[in-house]
Parts: C-alpha cells; sequence; structure tokens
C-alpha cells in the first residue's frame, strides 16, 4: 500500500423517514442516505497527527471528550492497516450535529474512508461497518447500525432490530423531500425513556398506537415500491399525529409541520428521535419543495434542505 499526496473520503447525511420510536419496540422503520447534506474528510502527510474540524484544530492527542469517537477510529483505522504514519486530517460537514441526521456515523464513515484512500486500500462494506460501528459504540453505546449503513450507502434501508438490514430501492418519481432543522437538539434518550413510561402505565393503548406505526411504515415501503407520493405523504401525517401522541413532537416541530401542509406539503412530521432536531416535508414538484422551504424559515427554520427522491443516477 504506497500513500497517496492526499486521501478523501466522503459520506452523507441520513434520515428516518419513518418507523421512529417504534423501532425500539420490534417494528420496522425506513432510513436512507441524505445527499443534500455531506462530510469531507482530507488526509496528508504530517509531522504530528493533527486534527482540523468545526470543533478543534490541534494535536489529536489534546482533542476534547466530544470527539473521542473519531480519535479512536484513526487510531483503529490506523492498526487495522499496520501504520503509524504522522497524519493531518480535516473534516468539512454540512450535516449538523444532534439532529438526528447520523452526523457521527457519517464522520467515522468519511475519516476511516479518507485514511482508506490515502494508503490506496479498497475496503470491504463489511471492513468499514466494522469500524464505524466501534466508533458509534463510543458515541451512542448501543447503535444499530443503521446510521453507518445510511452514512456510507446508496440505498434506503428497511430495518428491523435484531435483523439484517434490508436495502431497497428508493426511486419516486415527481417526490421531493424537504428538511427543516428546528435549531434544538435532539432529546433521543428521554423521548425514548418518556415513552417506556407510557408503555408501562398504559400498555394497550401505546402498544396500539406503536403497531400502527409499524404498519405505516409498512405502508410507506409499499408507496415507494408503487410510486405512491400521496400515499406516503398521508402516511407521514399520520405518523407524526401518533408520535404526538407519544409526547416526542416539540412546539417547534409542530409549527414547521403546519407550515409545510399550509404550503402545500403532502405530508409533513418530525425525523429522529423528536423533541427537536429535524422535520421533513413531501412536495410533488420542485417549486413546490422550494415554496415549503421558504415556508420553514420564515417559521424559524435554521436551515433547511431538498432532496429529489428520485434515484440518484
Amino acid at each position: 500500500m504506497k500513500e497517496k499526496h492526499l486521501g478523501t473520503g466522503t459520506a452523507t447525511g441520513k434520515i428516518i423517514l419513518m418507523g421512529e420510536h417504534a423501532v425500539v419496540y420490534g417494528e420496522p422503520a425506513i432510513a436512507f442516505p441524505f445527499h443534500a447534506a455531506a462530510v469531507t474528510t482530507t488526509v496528508e502527510s504530517a509531522e504530528n497527527m493533527w486534527l482540523d474540524c468545526t470543533y478543534f484544530s490541534g494535536p489529536l492527542s489534546e482533542s476534547p471528550k466530544q470527539l473521542h469517537n473519531i480519535k479512536e477510529s484513526i487510531v483503529e483505522t490506523l492498526a487495522f492497516l499496520s501504520k503509524n504514519d504522522s497524519l493531518a486530517i480535516t473534516i468539512a460537514s454540512t450535516i449538523p450535529p444532534e439532529r438526528g441526521m447520523g452526523s457521527s456515523a457519517a464522520v467515522a464513515v468519511s475519516v476511516i474512508r479518507s485514511i482508506f484512500d490515502y494508503y490506496n486500500y479498497v475496503a470491504t462494506d463489511k471492513e468499514l461497518a466494522i469500524l464505524v460501528n466501534n466508533a458509534e459504540k463510543i458515541a451512542h453505546g448501543n447503535p444499530s447500525g443503521i446510521d453507518a449503513a445510511a452514512t456510507s450507502g446508496q440505498q434506503a434501508l428497511f430495518f428491523v432490530k435484531g435483523q439484517e438490514l434490508q436495502p431497497f430501492p428508493m426511486d419516486l418519481k415527481d417526490a421531493w423531500l424537504i428538511v427543516a432543522d428546528t435549531g434544538i437538539k435532539g432529546q433521543t434518550r428521554e423521548a425514548v425513556k418518556d415513552v417506556a413510561h407510557l408503555f408501562e402505565i398504559d400498555k394497550v393503548t401505546i402498544s396500539k398506537k406503536i403497531t400502527t406505526l409499524g404498519n405505516l411504515v409498512q405502508n410507506s415501503k409499499q408507496a415507494i415500491l408503487t410510486n405512491d407520493v400521496q400515499q406516503l405523504g398521508d402516511a407521514m401525517d399520520q405518523a407524526q399525529q401518533l408520535l404526538t401522541e407519544l409526547t416526542v413532537s416539540h412546539p417547534m416541530i409542530q409549527q414547521l409541520v403546519n407550515a409545510a401542509k399550509a404550503n402545500g406539503a403532502l405530508g409533513a412530521k418530525l425525523t429522529g428521535g423528536g423533541r427537536g432536531g429535524c422535520v421533513i416535508a413531501l412536495a410533488s414538484s420542485q417549486h413546490s419543495a422550494e415554496k415549503i422551504a421558504t415556508a420553514f424559515r420564515h417559521t424559524g427554520a435554521v436551515n433547511t434542505w431538498i432532496q429529489s427522491l428520485e434515484a440518484q443516477k
């Protein structure tokens, strides 16, 4: 393996389309790569191990605790390749952290790919996944693997806890997804804990809501495979109502959902853990998507992105 002058690695954000929270109880979820937000890492030779990113610029050994997962992914990847060279690693990301868009996994994917590229090593998907999931264990404790797969892959993923990820084609004609950042950090752990508490108090009622969310995921997958954009939008609206009833929405999320619907969205809902994070909306034309994005910003979203749901050519 001969080093290049410069190694480069990229990864995308990820969006959970349907199945938040219900996935904890064995129901399916759908996630997919979100190309409108991405991260690029470059690697070059240096006198000392150096890391440069939004949060920190300096010797890798002095990087803060919040970057421990990235530090370990660098160390582990070099160990995997049996290398001990000093490198300067620069990370540039447009994926907002702590918004449910897979930021930590995407950065890990990008960093590991950049080191592989620097050494001209062609890694298998399995080798990449093992290294990324090791980094994700540091960041999240017990990762499902869906973030690592969605930020490094090209296809939508159908996911059931404890089962192998099932890729399937996302190729919706005349469909655009608009994502709005509430500007509020997601509260995934608290939200999951609160849903579990509701489940303990009223198992029958909460079980019905969770089962319904799972059914909506199945309906959404069918809508995607049959190019039924309206059915997908309807499922998103129903999911948002159920997630609100499970107490994982937020006033800002609801304001953005209402703004999207008032401006022609076929469906709109939170994405990820809730209590902050991001909102997604579905539109049937690029013009409509741009109108919804403008409405999002006027309502207080700190950032918006638009992605066509037609397969990337």
